[in-house]
């Protein structure tokens, strides 16, 4: 870029949400461009396992956003077929004693009333669904609406789909605002970008962007591991995690903290998750958080005692304190609008962001209330 460039929107990141949210702003009919200072799925998109989940939520605005979402990924994975790798595989939640299993069951009812299919499993029925799970499990609940896609080629075909264009390397070094403080644009150290509106889809430097907006946006790296095995036989059926993560991913707590998630991939290895603690940006290989996660896979599926692990690789979780993002227009800096901190569900929950995103874009009522995501409603202690 030499002499200014000019659109409708641009969008600051290429992870998946910058991607879904270029895709649904230029089916609206607005010229889009996306900048990222590292490559498409270089940031958090690119260590991630690809959920789109609904099991983990309880109802409130964050299960909505998933319930939209889904219906979204849905078409997409129609249109695209196989570019995104997108299964619909089902997951599986996990009690480990009959107390576990009767607040997970108090937890689903909830969710069913909110529109999630969510089906109870008796212990017998339960190895019916995962024949390799460790014996004397009490039962489970299913959900079919949960599914995956493999994140860094979805986000590079939906940036490819939507036409935007896509600038990788320039860094954003300043927001472009006009004398009454509106966004005119971004400054990068590859040249300026002219429009009026930007979106932050930075993900984990989210607040970094809002700062050179002139506002603030409390977003914390939270960072988790993921430990990979050897390519194996199809051994394990759904996404199948035990009760306790979602109780962690609700956590406030800054310590290291793993709960078992396990599932297979086409390709055969198995991914271990999870993992999660606030240690800045620190990307220290932690043998401690891998031993937990491999010790939790083999308490669920005693097989992959025999397993090798083959790698494991971090990601920063764009982590907020209530554990919401923050969507649509920023009321501070007229123009500047929030895609960001989604945490660990960025992936299921970019869908539905960047038709939220487009809508506010358009000025057309959002088929989510955003006040619950609204970007000003910490107050500047929290930020």
């Amino acid at each position: 870029m030499t002499k200014p460039l000019t659109c409708d929107v641009v969008v600051v990141g290429a992870g998946m949400v910058g991607a879904a949210c270029a895709l649904y702003a230029a089916r609206a009919g607005l010229d889009v461009v996306v900048v990222d200072r590292g490559p498409v799925a270089g940031g958090t998109t690119g260590a991630g396992e690809g959920n789109l989940l609904v099991s983990d939520k309880e109802p409130g605005p964050e299960l909505d956003l998933a319930l939209l979402s889904g219906r979204l990924w849905g078409e997409l994975a129609q249109e695209f077929g196989t570019f995104v790798e997108y299964e619909a595989k089902g997951g599986v939640v996990v009690a480990s004693s009959p107390g576990s299993l009767a607040e997970l069951e108090t937890f689903a009812a909830g969710q069913r009333a909110a529109g999630v299919v969510a089906e109870p499993v008796a212990g017998d029925t339960l190895y019916a669904l995962e024949p390799h799970l460790a014996p004397g499990l009490p039962g489970a609940v299913h959900y079919p609406q949960d599914s995956q896609v493999m994140p860094a080629l979805a986000a590079a075909h939906l940036v490819r789909a939507s036409r935007a264009r896509l600038f990788t390397g320039p860094s954003v070094t300043d927001v472009l605002r006009t004398p009454d403080g509106a966004v005119r644009g971004v400054r990068t150290d590859g040249g300026d970008i002219h429009a009026p509106a930007v979106v932050n889809a930075a993900g984990t430097w989210g607040g970094e962007l809002a700062a050179l907006a002139g506002t603030s946006l409390p977003v914390l790296p939270r960072r988790g591991f993921v430990l990979v095995t050897e390519p194996l036989p199809s051994m394990v059926r759904h996404k199948v995690y035990a009760a306790d993560y979602v109780a962690d991913v609700a956590s406030d707590s800054a310590a290291l903290q793993t709960s078992p998630v396990v599932e297979g991939t086409a390709a055969g290895p198995v991914l271990i998750g999870a993992s999660r603690e606030r240690v800045g940006f620190d990307r220290t290989f932690s043998l401690p958080a891998v031993r937990a996660l491999a010790a939790g896979a083999t308490r669920l599926f005693p097989f992959l005692a025999e397993a090798h692990a083959m790698r494991a690789y971090l990601g920063f979780r764009p982590y907020m304190p209530d554990h919401l993002p923050a969507i649509g227009p920023d009321p501070r800096v007229p123009g500047l609008h929030h895609a960001c901190g989604h945490e660990g569900a960025g992936i299921g929950l970019a869908t539905g962001t960047g038709h939220l995103i487009a809508q506010a874009l358009t000025a057309k009522t959002p088929d989510l209330d955003l006040a619950p995501f609204r970007p000003d409603r910490f107050t500047e202690e929290a930020a």
